[in-house]
């Protein structure tokens, strides 16, 4: 082998770097929390853990969060993002007269706990019932296309989009009732994005379609999250697979309260025109 030829292959080696040598989120990287390592964080956790038949409380308060991230360096999606994305799935359930109210809570609030006796703790704090736990598993991948042999120069790193980024996103919401710790239902959310960038925009790229892939899988979620609800009313009274019963004062919910209301107002309509049809 010449000198030429050595010299080739390794121009060709480090020219397969190049964004190597810039961004730190070349190759796959992964982020992701664990519902179960969160719930059972040792063996004699999950030997204890005995499920009862749970007794829901309508209208019921409900806490949602996100599962901690099992990251050591703190990776993950940050508070402020996972709040905003906690709200659109809070706006999408308080229309239901069932549910009394729902609480956002931070991951902090769980981080470093002791599985159901933190939800417990929690639960109290917070004064819900019912909580629902979203976990996260997130892969992103940036690799070098055959454009990238063009980053001959440090201005062909800004120009040539030489890099292949994907970012896949799922994300899964189960719902606990606290007193019972049983499992009333889950519902997952998937996607996946894709965008060809140049070596110098891999980070800002790969940033943005994480969040983006989070907006998108809690979208699909939510979505599903509505009818894995339906489902599980549909189980309840045909299945009996948790007890109902009523807070002081609850009746059903204003959906009942707007139709009495409506019929009122047509019976006292019809009384009325009837009355000046008789004078």
């Amino acid at each position: 082998m010449n000198f030429r030829t050595v010299f080739v292959l390794l121009s060709l080696a480090f020219l397969a770097s190049c964004s190597a040598l810039i961004s730190d989120n070349t190759g796959k990287r992964t982020q992701s929390s664990s519902l179960i390592d969160f719930l059972y964080p040792n063996s004699q956790s999950r030997a204890e853990h005995k499920p009862e038949i749970p007794l829901l409380t309508l209208p019921v308060k409900v806490g949602v969060a996100f599962v901690p991230n099992n990251n050591k360096y703190n990776t993950g999606i940050n508070n402020k993002d996972q709040l905003e994305l906690l709200e659109k799935v809070k706006k999408a359930f308080v229309k239901y007269d069932y549910i009394d109210r729902i609480e956002i809570i931070p991951s902090t609030y769980l981080a470093g706990g002791d599985g159901f006796a933190t939800l417990e703790q929690v639960g109290r704090l917070y004064d819900v019932d019912i909580m629902a736990l979203v976990s996260y598993d997130q892969v992103s991948q940036s690799l070098e296309n055959n454009a990238a042999l063009l980053y001959w120069t440090i201005v062909g790193m800004y120009l040539i989009p030489g890099n292949d980024n994907s970012v896949q996103t799922f994300v899964d919401t189960a719902v606990f009732d606290i007193k019972s710790k049983k499992l009333l239902f889950r519902a997952p959310g998937i996607s996946k994005l894709e965008k060809r960038t140049t070596a110098v925009s891999i980070d800002s790229v790969l940033s943005e379609k994480s969040l983006e892939g989070f907006s998108l899988a809690v979208a699909d979620m939510t979505t599903n999250l509505d009818a894995e609800l339906a489902q599980f009313k549909r189980r309840v009274k045909e299945e009996n697979i948790a007890k109902v019963e009523q807070r002081d004062g609850y009746s059903g919910g204003s959906s009942g309260q707007y139709f009495l209301t409506l019929l009122l107002i047509m019976f006292f309509a019809k009384l009325g025109l009837g009355n000046s049809r008789r004078e």
